[in-house]
């Protein structure tokens, strides 16, 4: 015989009782919450988590003691209760306590019908969850005449024993399965994928039966009060008559809550009722500050709360409703700020795969940037273009992408590669476009010469079939999803200004083009932090003319080739100027290397003849001329600007020109001109002297004075070991830390997914160094530059404008090492934001 451990602890759930979640779980606490708000919950005990453990391990709690708190011949329901409700728990065992005699009474009040279906529910529950038994054979069994005969019948059978009919061992077995099955091997890796540490408890919670079968109105429901999709106002949820639990969710056959014509509802059939719990609603989310899914119970008109969660949302909703609560005065807009998370809030910006429609998944790879879009598939930049001059949209699929393949991304819908990783070209260049994009789909396979994708269940896609790219999932779906619309209304904006006063460092924008301007406007960033001019000679018409500057013999020949780039140059500027309205805008001077302009083929090289007017002979020559064995790291960078100044020459002017005549037409700025890859302070002296030379010389013509900033992109560890000389001649150091990541590692951001998750997994790296900043090597670059520099610079301006800008470990660094901005993609702005709201609130926090 079982010896009763009297030092098992459990506790009644009543207004004042000690009641921790960390102890006895957030079913617990939030029941007795509901307790004090008066809400008619039914009488309940709480066992902590120590107690649940001891149990698990042979202890015998005093089951019959706890039964005598609910009175005589009580039916009561076990529930789990962890600390986090996303770590799940046992299922729920109801009607514990039921046996012959108490069959036999409620066979007189509640109607034979009634009684035997309760009482099979509870053999069924039992065997299954508690003895053991195979579910199959209990499960075929339904409710009906003779069902209560066969399921007492099938249970003895299986376990050469009657069904136990003392109610005290029923609920003592219940509470020794429940605990045991949560300190399970399969239980506890599957807690621990959702966050749970491996010493994580179960809280158990014991409550009297509100029975939802009997006589008058008797059933069971959930009600909520807000879409789970959008966040709206809107009274969802299910009632259904006779039954227990939520067994109103499981069938068609239940009641509507609100009045809808589709069939009967609560609101028709028991008003009075349904006025009560739209006010138990009011009152949770007044009082608890959230919005709660109430899990009700009705018997014989009566009116009983079992238990409220949290409602589950997506992340528009989320959002949402914590502004509203905010606005509300339920929450302060610090909380509601709070409430978002960082990164979800990128699904916001795009259109999104809605989460209730169906997915017929094809590929699956990396999120490399959020948002979803529908289109037909194209396997080269030229279809791309073809298909967007026809209004048709198109998704991009590439073994990778290059620099050629920008025009046909611009003319995507979306972009999908079969290798590649977060930082690789297509990713970063999708972010920036804010395009929906996929890399590293390894599990399909790719045929551009038949132009055709075969999925990796066999499935063959040929180009102008119909695929949705799921950006944010990292998924690529047959046919035409069903959409949701972006998410940028005034709760968006709200939630976003909020965070603007909280947080204590700038957010930029990289921005190329004009487009890119305007987006980094929309989502209100404070400038652009990185402006790539090279990505605007791409286009079909300076393309040309770049390759004509490439091929000249003499730098008048390049002067006056770029002479025709100029206008185009400065009207880029002047567009960019008037859309930022006068604030800050860096631009980095030319960076690339030469060859990316060049075609990759000999056909391309044979049109390239033809268009120069030069023997094929020569153009592949001085092709192969260009071509370098490690173009990363060779002639690119400031060191065109010092082999070819005439390049950077061009690109003053046009900066400056473009400074005036924004002035006049009432944008002043004070444009910031980055030298890119800077290795040397003498490298730094001499392109330095050119630029001042062309400004003295742009006053002079234009006869109006303008300022500007000249700072140094840091990428190179050089730079940041010697930040301190660079900023002699230096107003700003804008830390590329893409290359400088690159430079530090020894690694190819391009080429380095295709081992990095292996490095991450076998714990080389603890992150991949291109997504989450290293702050342990790299960081020491940063901290030892910004020191260095501001030693000899104290008004010396420092930023990060690498992917790393948008990341919150990264914001949180520079934060710290008292950087004044970080600058990211113009789709990552608002993430930034609102992830530096977060960091200086929680250092807020803990500092009082």
């Amino acid at each position: 015989m079982q010896k009763i451990d009297p030092i098992l602890e459990f506790v009644e759930i009543t207004p004042t009782a000690r009641i921790v979640p960390d102890e006895h779980g957030w079913r617990s606490k939030c029941l007795q919450r509901l307790i004090r708000l008066d809400l008619p919950v039914p009488k309940t005990v709480a066992l902590p988590a120590a107690t649940v453990r001891a149990i698990a391990s042979g202890h015998v709690v005093n089951a019959r003691a706890m039964l005598e708190v609910f009175g005589d011949g009580p039916l009561v329901s076990v529930r789990p209760s962890p600390a986090n409700p996303d770590w799940g728990g046992p299922a729920t065992i109801l009607n514990i306590g039921l046996n012959d005699a108490r069959h036999a009474q409620l066979a007189l009040t509640h109607g034979e019908a009634a009684a035997d279906a309760l009482y099979v529910r509870f053999v069924q529950s039992y065997a299954i969850h508690v003895a053991r038994l195979d579910p199959d054979a209990f499960e075929e069994i339904k409710p009906g005449p003779g069902a209560l005969a066969e399921v007492l019948r099938l249970y003895r059978n299986e376990t050469d024993d009657p069904f136990p009919q003392d109610p005290a061992q029923q609920l003592s077995e219940v509470l020794r399965s429940m605990a045991r099955a949560w300190e399970g091997t399969s239980a506890r890796l599957l807690r621990q994928v959702k966050g749970a540490p491996p010493e994580a408890g179960l809280g158990l919670v014991v409550q009297a039966m509100a029975q939802g079968i009997g006589q008058g109105i008797s059933g069971s429901g959930v009600i909520q009060f807000v879409d789970p999709v959008t966040g709206l106002p809107q009274v969802t949820g299910r009632y259904l008559g006779q039954s227990q639990g939520r067994d109103a969710l499981k069938t068609e056959a239940a009641l509507y809550l609100t009045c809808d014509k589709r069939g009967p509802s609560l609101e028709e059939v028991a008003p009075e009722l349904f006025a009560e719990l739209l006010r138990f609603g009011a009152v949770c989310r007044q009082r608890l500050r959230e919005e709660m899914q109430i899990e009700f119970t009705i018997e014989d008109g009566r009116l009983a709360v079992l238990d409220a969660v949290k409602v589950q949302r997506s992340v528009r909703a989320g959002l949402h409703i914590a502004v509203a609560l905010a606005r509300d005065g339920v929450i302060p807009p610090q909380e509601a700020v709070l409430r978002v998370e960082p990164r979800a809030l990128s699904e916001l910006l795009h259109h999104q795969v809605d989460p209730r429609g169906p997915r017929d998944v094809i590929a699956r790879g990396i999120a490399a940037s959020p948002g979803a879009a529908s289109g037909k598939l194209v396997f080269t930049s030229d279809a791309a273009q073809a298909s967007a001059a026809r209004g048709e949209a198109c998704i991009l699929v590439r073994r990778e992408t290059a620099p050629e393949d920008i025009r046909g991304m611009h003319s995507s819908a979306a972009v999908l590669t079969e290798r590649g990783g977060m930082t690789s070209h297509a990713a970063v260049i999708a972010r920036g476009l804010g395009l929906p994009c996929v890399v590293g789909a390894s599990d399909m396979r790719l045929d551009m010469r038949e132009r055709k994708l075969t999925a990796s269940d066999g499935r063959v896609f040929h180009e102008g079939d119909v695929i949705t790219l799921d950006g944010s999932k990292g998924q690529a779906l047959a046919g035409v999803a069903d959409m949701l619309p972006p998410a940028l209304d005034d709760s968006f904006r709200q939630l976003l200004a909020w965070a603007d006063a909280f947080r204590d460092i700038g957010i930029r924008a990289n921005a190329d083009t004009p487009s890119d301007a305007a987006t980094a406007r929309r989502f209100e960033a404070q400038g652009i932090g990185l402006c790539r001019t090279e990505h605007m000679f791409f286009e079909e018409e300076r393309l040309v003319v770049m390759r004509e500057m490439i091929f000249a013999n003499s730098p008048e020949e390049r002067a006056a080739a770029l002479a025709r780039l100029l206008p185009m140059q400065r009207d880029d500027f002047v567009q960019l100027f008037d859309i930022m309205q006068g604030l800050p805008v860096c631009i980095r001077l030319f960076d690339p290397p030469l060859h990316e302009f060049l075609p990759h083929d000999r056909d391309g090289l044979r049109g390239l003849a033809e268009a120069l007017d030069r023997p094929l002979s020569e153009v592949t020559r001085r092709a192969d001329a260009l071509r370098e064995v490690n173009p990363m790291l060779g002639m690119r960078g400031v060191r065109l600007g010092v082999v070819l100044p005439e390049i950077y020459n061009m690109q003053a002017q046009a900066i400056f020109e473009a400074t005036i005549e924004s002035a006049q037409r009432g944008a002043p700025i004070v444009p910031e001109v980055m030298i890119p890859l800077v290795s040397a302070k003498r490298e730094v002296e001499m392109v330095k002297a050119r630029i001042d030379a062309v400004a003295a010389m742009v006053r002079t013509h234009a006869k109006v004075d303008f300022d500007y900033k000249l700072g140094v992109m840091v990428e190179t560890p050089r730079a940041a070991l010697r930040a301190g000389e660079i900023a002699q001649h230096a107003g700003f150091l804008s830390f590329g830390t893409n290359d400088l990541t690159q430079m530090t590692y020894g690694l190819s951001r391009d080429d380095a997914g295709r081992f990095m998750n292996s490095y991450v997994q076998l714990g080389v790296f603890p992150e991949d160094p291109f997504h989450i900043l290293d702050v342990d090597g790299v960081g020491e670059l940063l901290l030892m530059g910004a020191e260095r520099g501001r030693a000899t610079r104290k008004d010396l301006t420092l930023s990060i404008c690498g992917e790393h800008g948008g990341n919150p470990e990264s914001i949180d660094f520079c934060r710290r090492a008292g950087f004044d901005y970080v600058s990211c993609s113009p789709y990552r702005v608002p993430m930034a934001r609102l992830a530096a709201a977060h960091l200086a609130l929680r250092d807020q926090a803990s500092s009082r």
